[in-house]
């Protein structure tokens, strides 16, 4: 479980935990890996998530049967955010899910089984408002879970894109000023998330929604593109006129805007709202 320090990864890893699976905590932060598996009982692996299978097998006994690639950075900002920015995000939300399923697939295609798990974000369905980086590579993410799943599927690969919106971490709660913009009515707690994830995977479904409503807004983004994009540019102008024109992003768990859902901003699913 990559990126579990806290937030929808601390969460992924108590419900395995509590269905009695052998927990690998991995976290950038030390300090988080070791707390989350102290209260589990599991094996912290800090450091890159690039670079954790390895040691997670070897914590394993040699073999790992469900990789959750959870860590992600959010990234504000239009082409004129640095190049570091953009690779950065590339290489955590895109590249270490790349570089984990180049180690994993071997050994799960010889056993004929094994399970990937992707944290994407509603923004990898969608698009983030203010967030080019972000939107970007998270739609990279889940073309990537896509292809994994529609390559592998028939050799017992089952993969899982969880793309949810707005999440309450303490990331997301700690931003100040533009907590308006974060903590939108419709965001829900990390354990929904896992709810949401052993629901699918139970059904073994592809794609998780730990909100409902995004699959309509995904239908509509694709029947109607104008009026969809329409929709979007309306928040992108509120937020404008609001003097806050930059998306707030949150790692791994999302984002949200205050505002932009259809009940509140008077448009509809077709014209879409993404967090």
């Amino acid at each position: 479980m990559t990126g579990a320090g806290g937030g929808i990864g601390a969460a992924l890893a108590r419900r395995f935990a509590a269905e009695g699976a052998r927990v690998v905590v991995n976290d950038l932060d030390a300090a988080k890996a070791e707390r989350t598996a102290r209260e589990l009982g599991a094996v912290a692996v800090p450091g890159d998530a690039s670079t954790v299978v390895p040691a997670a097998r070897e914590a394993l006994g040699g073999t790992v049967d469900i990789f959750c690639a959870n860590a992600g950075v959010g990234t504000g900002g239009g082409p004129e955010a640095p190049d570091a920015d953009w690779e950065l995000a590339w290489d955590v939300n895109v590249m270490a899910h790349v570089r984990a399923a180049r180690a994993l697939l071997p050994d799960w295609l010889e056993r004929g089984a094994g399970r990937f798990v992707s944290t994407v974000s509603a923004a990898g369905l969608l698009t983030m408002v203010g967030a080019a980086p972000y939107s970007v590579t998270k739609h990279g993410a889940y073309a990537f879970a896509e292809w994994l799943s529609l390559t592998y599927r028939h050799r017992g690969i089952a993969v899982h894109a969880i793309c949810p919106q707005g999440v309450r971490t303490d990331l997301l709660a700690g931003t100040g000023a533009a907590g308006d913009l974060v903590l939108a009515p419709t965001a829900i707690e990390p354990a929904a998330v896992a709810d949401a994830l052993f629901a699918a995977m139970a059904e073994e479904r592809f794609l998780v929604l730990p909100h409902p409503e995004v699959a309509g807004y995904y239908t509509a983004r694709a029947a109607d593109s104008e009026r969809w994009l329409g929709g979007m540019n309306r928040i992108q102008r509120k937020l404008e006129a609001a003097g806050r024109p930059e998306a707030v992003a949150e790692p791994a768990d999302g984002f949200t805007v205050s505002g932009a859902s259809p009940a509140t901003e008077g448009t509809t699913a077709a014209e879409g709202t993404t967090r």
